[in-house]
């Protein structure tokens, strides 16, 4: 990535400068779109928002923050879907210097709590239901749990006592001035799950930038492009890929909130759209299907799965990134043939260690969250070491294996050891496994006597619902529909 490290800090604009550059040029080009089907995820209408409309949207919330006396440095965690009230929000954090925290959409009580302590979080931002799931009440109850939480709001109608609500507040008289751009300043907290347990992983704006640079060279995007994103901001792979690149092209970002593939194709086809990112396997079924676009960018949750993935024969460039959970991503542009091309691995960011895994390193790699306070002292210090397992091919690696002793389901990470004891927790003939998934790596699959049961008793632990829905059963009427719509 010689092409970042050349750049000096110092020249880099934060996140929020990034939007006002635009918003200084041209202040009328569409800036964001919500899904078109907004009113099914969340119950409100859908958005379009100019650059200066978004702008006096994150200038409110901004003071809004301020005003509820939340100081520099204060973590704000997010649990949000993927509409314009995400970016507003990520950016009016990043306006005043505060560190915005993105949680999973499918994560509950069990989750949320460890996360909002592990990060001493100072306010939540939540939304009132999200694909019928009372995620203000979670949050309420999430924050009961949390002594350092002060501050808690969300987006929606009917909200509980105690939630401040974010709609349709009012102009700021004299909103806040924006900071100094400060790229070293912290601006996002993702979650990790390693074999150690979960691990909270600070970026800076310098880093953040990186990882859609990354992005960004390597798909070739072109300025003003027109976006549209069907992945959730709750990673760093996924803001990187969609937030970080819609500021960098300076053009319009639509949002889809995953999944409904008829919906997103009109969205692309309505908006319109030349540009799609999505997770890999959907973006080759779906992007065939939309002639007008011409850049496809495809996130590999499970990277170890693109190289026997399918060839891509259409009309747009296709770019794979690979997300190795939330240390970095690397992208390659597909060959002339269609198919997947090896990882780079001629520079210094990303390496083929001696017993076989990627290292990575470079602007985008938070090196310190995972050495903590005992780093290395062998010379390694500026790399971290993914845990995957990759062999030397033409011109880079190919990924052959995910890190061992961690189980991915899409964007969700467990444990292997926590599989026998959330097992435990349930009657002597109950069992919980993982099994391959070409969709999304791996997919939990449980057997029990009763399912019904046993899945509303994972429910009431507070535990993820994809837990719960690897006891769904698809041949019996009584407990064959989800018992959530994540």
């Amino acid at each position: 990535m010689t092409d970042q490290q050349q750049l000096a800090p110092a020249a880099l604009p934060t996140l929020d400068g990034l939007f006002r550059r635009t918003l200084a040029q041209a202040p009328d080009r569409l800036a964001l779109c919500d899904p078109s089907d907004k009113a099914r995820v969340t119950g409100a209408a859908p958005r379009r928002l100019t650059y200066a409309e978004a702008d006096r949207a994150i200038a409110t919330l901004a003071t809004h923050f301020a005003e509820a006396r939340l100081p520099q440095g204060s973590v704000v965690v997010l649990q949000l879907p993927n509409t314009v009230e995400a970016v507003l929000t990520i950016l009016a954090a990043s306006r005043i210097g505060l560190v915005a925290a993105l949680l999973p959409q499918l994560w509950r009580q069990a989750d949320l709590a460890t996360a909002l302590n592990a990060v001493g979080a100072r306010a939540i931002v939540a939304c009132g239901t999200i694909d019928g799931v009372d995620h203000a009440d979670l949050a309420m109850n999430a924050a009961a749990e949390t002594f350092s939480i002060r501050h808690v709001c969300g987006f929606g109608t009917r909200l509980p006592d105690g939630m401040v609500p974010l709609d349709d507040m009012p102009a700021p008289d004299a909103a806040v001035t924006p900071l100094p751009d400060d790229v070293r300043r912290a601006a996002i907290v993702t979650f990790d799950v390693t074999p150690e347990g979960l691990r909270a992983v600070p970026r800076s704006h310098a880093a953040l930038i990186a990882g859609g640079l990354v992005i960004d060279l390597e798909s070739r995007l072109p300025q003003r492009a027109s976006i549209v994103a069907a992945v959730t901001p709750s990673s760093f792979g996924t803001l990187a890929a969609s937030l970080v690149t819609w500021l960098l092209t300076g053009g319009t970002l639509t949002l889809h909130h995953p999944f409904a593939p008829e919906v997103l194709l009109r969205q692309i086809a309505e908006t319109p759209c030349d540009t799609l990112i999505a997770p890999a396997a959907l973006a080759l079924d779906l992007a065939a299907q939309a002639p007008a676009l011409r850049h496809v960018v495809g996130l590999w949750r499970a990277p170890e799965q693109a190289a026997t993935g399918p060839a891509w024969h259409g009309v747009a460039a296709f770019t794979d990134v690979a997300l190795f959970g939330e240390i970095g991503l690397a992208a390659a542009r597909r060959t002339a043939d269609g198919l997947t091309a090896p990882l780079p691995a001629a520079t210094d960011d990303i390496r083929l260690t001696t017993h076989g895994t990627i290292a990575l390193s470079g602007p985008m790699v938070p090196v310190a969250a995972y050495y903590g306070a005992s780093p290395p002292d062998d010379g390694a210090l500026a790399e971290v070491d993914t845990g995957y397992a990759a062999r030397k091919a033409a011109g880079g690696v190919i990924v052959t294996a995910p890190p061992a002793g961690v189980i991915g389901v899409g964007g969700y990470r467990f444990r292997a050891c926590e599989l026998d004891a959330w097992s435990r927790m349930l009657p002597a003939d109950t069992t919980l496994t993982a099994v391959p998934d070409r969709l999304t790596g791996q997919r939990l699959a449980g057997h029990a006597a009763d399912r019904v049961r046993t899945r509303k008793a994972l429910i009431d632990l507070g535990l993820n619902p994809l837990i719960a829905e690897a006891f769904r059963s698809h041949g019996r009427a009584e407990d064959a529909a989800p018992l959530t719509p994540s």
